[in-house]
This record gives structure tokens, sequence and C-alpha cells, in this order.
């Protein structure tokens, strides 16, 4: 396998986590927004990466999940409960992981100066404030009307896979 054959691959499983995984569309949605409000708050560079590992983290960690998730409905059709252990302790762990997130967040994210410094902008720049109103309402709609993956059709294959 080439290099670039793999970053393809990369950028496939990528797309295929946002595509079919709603936490994924929430998550990188959240995270596009902490990047356009990180702005307002004046952040160090060190605080910038605290905050790039953590949204890294998270998204890659719902990345694991949606593998491990398509990995046991492939070898395992039937309710199984090592696979419903499974699947629970990746949920699980991004949920750990967005939990402590969140409370990083909520510590950098806590400067009276920096939503000041963020009402004061879209208070003043009115096509600023509508292009965020209309983007925010546009990721409402990704996250919630994206199409869900065919699950019917994931069944299907994999009986037919199965029967094979």
């Amino acid at each position: 396998m080439s290099f670039l054959k793999g970053f393809q691959y990369a950028f496939c499983g990528i797309i295929h986590c946002v595509k079919n995984e709603r936490n994924m569309r929430f998550h990188t949605v959240a995270a596009l927004y902490v990047l356009i409000f990180a702005r307002f708050f004046h952040f160090t560079r060190a605080e910038y990466v605290l905050l790039l590992l953590t949204i890294g983290g998270v998204l890659a960690a719902e990345a694991i999940n949606t593998s491990i998730e398509e990995l046991c409905d492939k070898v395992c059709l039937k309710k199984d409960e090592h696979i419903r252990r499974a699947k629970d302790a990746a949920a699980g762990s991004v949920l750990i992981l967005a939990f402590f997130a969140a409370i990083i967040g909520i510590v950098m994210f806590s400067d009276a100066a920096g939503w000041l410094n963020l009402f004061e902008f879209y208070g003043t720049h009115p096509v600023n404030l509508t292009a965020l109103i209309v983007s925010a309402a546009a990721a409402v709609l990704f996250i919630v009307f994206v199409p869900k993956k065919q699950q019917h059709n994931i069944q299907t294959k994999s009986k037919d896979d199965h029967k094979e």
C-alpha cells in the first residue's frame, strides 16, 4: 500500500463516520464553533494546543467507537452479550472523554472578558451575527438530517456475506 493510498483510506473512514454517525457530526460541529469562539478569548499557544488535543481526542474516540461498532455488527448478526458490552464500553470511552472535554471547555471559556469580546463583536457586526445564526441553523440540520446509515442494507449484505 502506498503512503498516499493510506491517507485516502483514512479520509474515507472519516467521511464514513461523519456521514453515518450523528454523534460524530455533533462533535465536529461543536469543534468548529469552539474554534470560532476561541479567537475572542485570546488563548495562549499552550491553551490552543490543549484545545486542539481535546478536540482531536474526542473526534478520534468517536471514530474508534464507530469502528468497533461496525466490526461488531459484521462479526455477529444476532444479539450477543459480549458484543453489547464491547459496544457499550466503546461508547462509554467517548462519553468519558467528551465529559472531560466539556469540563476543559468550561474552564477555558469561563473568562467574562472573552464573552464580552464575543458579544461586542457580533453585536456591532450584524452581517457576522446573521452568518453565525444561519450557520447554526445549517449545523442543526447537518447534525439531525444527514441520512443515517442504511441499517437494513448493512444487515442484508452481512447475511449475504455470511452465506458465502
